[in-house]
């Protein structure tokens, strides 16, 4: 008897590790995929002889190709199940890594890099099902740690990237090409973890999933769209904007102002992985509500004081980064056997509204500018901070929502 019960144990305690495997290798890769193009785009635009604009649309493939894998992953996972669909993701970047690597037009190019995001937004939804049915106990904890990975791949891709390109196989140099190539196919060895286990959830009769009507009709669903929404603005413009910002308000050099970018990625990275246990302690919505403020005070103490503070804008990303995965744990607890169809519905509304955002703050430059003096210095400086100011702006409706959506739960006592 005590050796059924020992195998048993050993048997469960293996399937949850090749399912750790899979989920922490999934972050791995998917921070390296997405992270990997910024020392390849200049070779790109050259081996193709692309303009901006060109170049623009190409990229834009990105927000395209992740919005349609949003449409159409929960639908598969309910059909297929979560193992087939994350073998699939994975299988499909492995593939446009082979296609891009033979790409020697432009069309084929481009449809191998809008397969790459196909498999990227898969990805992320796929890795945050997987993340919801698997992480019962310390969900907060095991959100931002999965999360941390994705993080510490992001942080090392570039660099990652730069070298591979500059390896040289059978005297030939392996080049934009041939990164893609190795890189995507690290997708490989979560396949292999993911083949020898087993996931939850894809048993569960459709009769007992929560309906999708069910989930639109809780506000607490829509005050999530707010909170995430907000807050991954706020966490993915300082890396479109902060060089930008420091560069021409206060007139630092590309290396300085690329320092503190790397040392905001660094603190956001730390971020998941210390405070990120404390969610489980503190509780979901009210970690939602204290990181975000702190992150918003940061980020405008440091427009305030000038550059000497500069510093907290890095300092905010501590803050800001506990966002996403917390949210991913709430969700997970509140429905959990809906969890799928709520992650879907709250992930493809956040990827719009980071569209619209960034928009918004390029808007928010140029109408600043406008009022001070379009070509003037101070026009400029102005522009810049109102800007970036928005960033913070963001981070604090974050926290507001967090507020309202805290004190509709406390009154239902339904608070997590």
């Amino acid at each position: 008897m005590k050796a059924l019960t020992s195998n048993s144990a050993s048997k469960r305690n293996t399937v949850y590790i090749m399912q750790l495997v899979t989920i922490f290798l999934g972050f791995v890769v998917f921070g390296i995929s997405e992270n990997i193009k910024g020392p390849a785009i200049p070779r790109i635009q050259l081996a193709f002889n692309l303009n901006e604009g060109q170049l623009g649309t190409l990229l834009s493939l990105n927000a395209l190709g992740y919005l349609i894998a949003c449409s159409f992953t929960a639908v598969l996972v309910r059909k297929w199940g979560i193992k087939a669909v994350t073998i699939i993701s994975f299988a499909s970047m492995v593939l446009s890594g082979v296609l891009i690597f033979l790409s020697h037009s432009y069309p084929l190019f481009a449809s191998s890099y809008f397969l790459m995001y196909i498999g990227n937004g898969m990805l992320e939804i796929g890795l945050a099902i997987l993340g919801a049915r698997i992480f019962v106990k310390n969900t907060g904890m095991m959100m931002n740690l999965s999360h941390f990975f994705y993080g510490l791949s992001s942080t090392v891709a570039p660099l990652l990237a730069t070298g591979v390109m500059s390896l040289s196989v059978l005297g030939h140099t392996l080049d934009w090409r041939g990164m893609y190539l190795v890189m995507l196919s690290l997708c490989l060895l979560p396949i292999l973890s993911a083949l020898r286990g087993t996931f939850p959830g894809d048993d569960l009769p459709n009769e007992d999933r929560t309906s999708f009507r069910t989930l639109m009709r809780d506000p607490a669903l829509w005050m999530m769209v707010m909170i995430l929404s907000f807050g991954v603005v706020s966490e993915l413009a300082v890396g479109g904007w902060l060089v930008n910002f420091l560069e021409k308000a206060y007139a630092w050099d590309t290396v300085r102002a690329s320092g503190l970018l790397s040392a905001f990625f660094l603190l956001f990275s730390l971020g998941r992985l210390l405070i990120g246990p404390l969610t489980d302690r503190i509780g979901f919505v009210l970690s939602l509500i204290i990181f975000s403020c702190f992150s918003a005070v940061c980020t405008f103490i440091a427009l305030v004081g000038g550059e000497s503070l500069a510093f907290l804008f890095a300092i905010s990303g501590a803050g800001i980064a506990i966002i996403y995965p917390t949210v991913m744990a709430f969700i997970a607890r509140r429905y959990p056997n809906g969890s799928d169809t709520a992650i879907t519905f709250v992930v493809t509304l956040m990827g719009l509204g980071s569209v619209i955002g960034n928009y918004i703050i390029g808007w928010v430059i140029e109408t600043v500018k406008g009022v001070y003096g379009s070509t003037s210095e101070l026009g400029l400086l102005r522009g810049l901070q109102a800007g970036y100011g928005f960033i913070g702006l963001c981070a604090a409706v974050c926290s507001v929502s967090g507020i309202v959506l805290y004190v509709y739960l406390k009154r239902r006592q339904e608070l997590i």
